[in-house]
């Protein structure tokens, strides 16, 4: 069994677990910040606009076990800011990967070659490289030079020293199929051992607004930018759901699950998602999750909500299709192997 087939497999009992003690909303990835702070200040990123003295914090390991164990995730991503700028990111991820949580540490790499020496290889641990696509594109996305190059090196010697790896992608306006098509090509022969990729969310605060795709621009794009692969012309290893996949092209229709990946930072549980802050932050998990008024966020039901097909909120539901039924979930299986 592959390790995406095996992270397939203990989601999937997770979830049938959780169908059985009858519980109607469960999170399926914690999204973990312990810090906002970067290196860099890419044109469609809304993370890092905080004041001076937020960026100067972070969250302990302690704080950030704390919120595993409070929620009970199989997958954590930890995200950020950039993690590898956190002092004690050994131990956050060391804690996570003893506590047998698949952890994707996410990165833009500039640090990841200086700090690899931190970390052991290990069938629960991921490098997420943040790569939106080839050299000029990425390069121009982060708004500095050299940082794709950085990246290409990381992945090499990460591979090299037998770390898992996988690539996300933010998917914007004006992105050219072709383009990724190569990028996709590249990274298969790197070794990478999956692509993950969405449309880029339309954060407020992010420095550039006309960058950010509307629902139907999105569909059509995505279908251009999976056609090679739908064809059998290509061998793309996706690290995604294929319902979630058939979700971003419009064939299938689906509803946000916002809680199915539930983020914690700096200032608790965030309201009602990864994405952005409605009613501020809850003290406790407990109380995310039975005080949020959730049906009022997702497809038609929020302004904030009307374009988003990011697959924070929509890979939690794609996954759960995929076990509402035997077809379906052999299915799922046979794309994860």
């Amino acid at each position: 069994m592959s390790l995406a087939a095996k992270q397939a497999a203990v989601v999937g009992k997770y979830i049938l677990k959780q169908k059985l003690l009858r519980r109607k909303r469960y999170p399926l990835v914690l999204m973990l910040e312990p810090l906002f702070r970067c290196n860099l200040a890419c044109a469609g990123c809304g993370k890092i606009q905080y004041p001076e003295e937020v960026l100067k914090k972070t969250l302990t390991p302690e704080q950030c076990f704390h919120a595993i164990e409070e929620c009970g995730a199989p997958v954590v991503s930890i995200a950020g800011g950039e993690p590898l700028v956190h002092p004690r990111i050994k131990e956050i991820v060391d804690g996570m990967v003893a506590r047998k949580k698949f952890v994707y540490l996410c990165t833009n790499a500039i640090l990841l070659s200086r700090k690899m020496d931190l970390f052991t290889p290990s069938p629960y641990l991921s490098f997420s490289i943040h790569l939106d696509g080839i050299k000029e594109h990425h390069d121009a996305c982060v708004q500095r030079e050299g940082i794709y190059d950085k990246a290409i090196e990381a992945i090499k010697e990460a591979k090299r020293r037998g770390f898992r790896v996988t690539t996300n992608t933010t998917v914007f306006q004006g992105h050219k199929p072709e383009d990724l098509h190569k990028f996709f090509d590249d990274m298969m022969a790197l070794g990478v051992d999956g692509l993950v990729m969405s449309p880029g969310y339309s954060y407020e605060k992010a420095p550039r607004q006309d960058i950010f795709l509307e629902r139907d621009k999105t569909r059509e794009l995505f279908r251009e930018i999976l056609r090679p692969w739908r064809e059998g012309k290509k061998k793309w290893a996706f690290n995604l759901s294929p319902f979630f996949l058939d979700f971003l092209e419009g064939k299938r229709e689906y509803q946000c699950t916002p809680w199915g990946s539930p983020n914690y930072n700096l200032f608790g549980w965030q309201r009602p998602c990864y994405l952005f802050s409605e009613k501020g932050y809850a003290k406790t998990f407990k109380e995310l999750m039975e005080t949020t008024e959730w049906e009022k966020y997702g497809t038609g039901r929020h302004p904030k909500c009307a374009n988003c097909m990011v697959s924070c909120g929509y890979e939690p539901t794609a996954v759960n299709d995929s076990v509402s039924s035997l077809p379906k979930m052999l299915h799922s299986f046979r794309a994860s192997v």
